[in-house]
């Protein structure tokens, strides 16, 4: 639909900020009808670029300078862009959400069931917190915590075990059941290595 409107000098000349600063030279019964900016021999220079979001006026800008991708700092994180991660320490391991916590679980049942296990240093240090949980669920001793160790761990004779024999090995340890220890790294990709126990 066309507009109805036209536009003349004068309504461009109304649009327009003040002339303080770039001078905006009309030609006057010229053949070329675009609009031409000339730089000012002193004073401050005219700006290029945008000013918070919005630009400094839409007829001194193309198309192009509507988008606002070049405002922000864009990372390519295996395949999903994100943002900065800005307080965001949960380790990602390589792997989407449900292979992650698939893979947590496994070494926790591994951990509980042989007391020793060789993983990547990265997986020991996630994989502290979750024995840290289980331990504390098993010292609590209810029915709901036990059953929140069932959901949690694979095998159900290793949660069994656990809550039996909990309150004889950690019963005045208040924390840090885990201990790490480096080793060499492995063979193949140099991955840090570490052994990971049950104090």
């Amino acid at each position: 639909m066309a507009s109805t409107s036209t536009w003349n000098l004068s309504s461009i000349r109304a649009a327009l900020p003040s002339p303080c600063g770039p001078s905006f030279c009309f030609p006057n019964g010229s053949s070329h009808s675009r609009l031409r900016l000339s730089k000012p021999k002193s004073g401050p220079k005219p700006l290029n670029s945008f000013v918070g979001l919005a630009p400094l006026h839409p007829l001194f800008f193309s198309q192009d300078a509507t988008s606002f991708e070049h405002c922000f700092s864009i990372i390519d994180n295996g395949g999903r862009v994100s943002a900065m991660r800005h307080g965001r320490k949960v380790p990602k391991l390589n792997r989407p959400p449900d292979q992650r916590k698939a893979l947590l679980r496994g070494l926790t049942t591994q951990l509980l069931k042989y007391g020793r296990i060789k993983t990547t240093r990265a997986r020991a240090s996630a994989l502290r917190k979750y024995i840290d949980k289980m331990i504390t669920l098993a010292k609590d001793g209810t029915l709901h915590k036990r059953r929140q160790a069932l959901g949690f761990i694979y095998e159900k004779q290793i949660v069994h075990a656990l809550f039996a024999e909990v309150d004889e090995r950690y019963g005045d340890r208040e924390g840090g059941y885990t201990r790490i220890i480096r080793t060499l790294p492995r063979r193949g990709d140099n991955a840090p290595m570490a052994y990971i126990e049950l104090v």
